[in-house]
């Protein structure tokens, strides 16, 4: 039995299919972490959100940003995304749509000490302080007034944490956080702009360098910023590739985080996404 962690695929389902069988993927016994944004602009998110589901408890997906987007435009909040068209007519939307909302946005392995999140953890929370935080907005996305709260917390302010942030901005800023966030100010304030790879002259720091970082005794992997690339350095994974950009998709057998990492990869440069 083997866990195994994939970064974004973003609808690209036969570069899914192919990274499956390479690292001989058997849903009887293994066990895949998705880092979220499992769907958009690849040209096949209804049959990766089909496929994933099948897989049952053999999957453990995290809420990405794309994800959440698309739960808003089935509630009709946004508009459809055209490579997501698909989804809207598909005649099994609804039971897609609910298996979605039922994905948490932090997952954690407490004995084995990591966690996985679409974006990362704010450095500034304790491990126990984000999984409550994660907690709450992911109640409240399954909960019967999940349209309106969704409604109400797309923004991008507040901008910087504070303990005492209450309701839609609350709930905003830990949402940005764990979907969204990439590079921090210098008080620690989330920027939104820039998403190319970290710049040594930039006066923005990624989020997984900021100082001090308090969740340090948990190892942390993600997606969400393919500029990054593959990123593995002081207990920090980061695994979106850029599959979708014709770059890659990579997986890595979780088992492996603290010892030697045993990666796998491969090339989505062909036009088979």
């Amino acid at each position: 039995m083997t866990d195994y962690a994939v970064g974004d695929i973003q609808g690209c389902h036969k570069s899914l299919n192919r990274l499956l069988k390479k690292i001989k993927f058997d849903s009887s016994k293994d066990c895949l972490w998705v880092a979220g944004d499992l769907v958009n602009r690849g040209k096949d998110s209804l049959a990766v959100l089909r496929q994933l589901k099948t897989l049952g408890n053999a999957v453990k997906c995290v809420l990405g940003n794309h994800d959440v987007s698309l739960i808003a435009m089935h509630y009709g909040l946004v508009r459809w995304h055209p490579t997501l068209l698909p989804i809207a007519e598909a005649d099994d939307r609804d039971d897609l749509i609910a298996w979605l909302i039922q994905q948490p946005f932090l997952r954690v392995d407490t004995e084995r000490k990591f966690c996985m999140a679409h974006a990362g953890v704010p450095p500034q929370w304790k491990m126990q302080r984000a999984i409550e935080y994660a907690e709450e907005i992911t109640t409240a996305l399954q909960g019967s007034d999940s349209k309106e709260w969704l409604a109400n917390v797309y923004g991008d302010k507040p901008k910087k944490w504070k303990k005492s942030l209450q309701g839609y901005e609350r709930h905003r800023y830990i949402l940005n956080a764990f979907t969204r966030m990439r590079y921090l100010k210098k008080k620690g304030g989330l920027n939104f702009s820039a998403k190319n790879a970290p710049n040594a002259s930039s006066p923005l720091t990624p989020w997984y360098q900021f100082p001090k970082r308090k969740n340090y005794d948990y190892t942390i992997v993600f997606g969400h910023w393919a500029s990054l690339g593959f990123y593995s350095k002081n207990k920090i994974i980061g695994l979106d590739t850029g599959c979708v950009w014709k770059g890659r998709l990579t997986a890595i057998n979780l088992d492996s985080i603290h010892y030697k990492l045993k990666i796998f990869s491969i090339s989505c440069k062909k036009k088979s996404i």
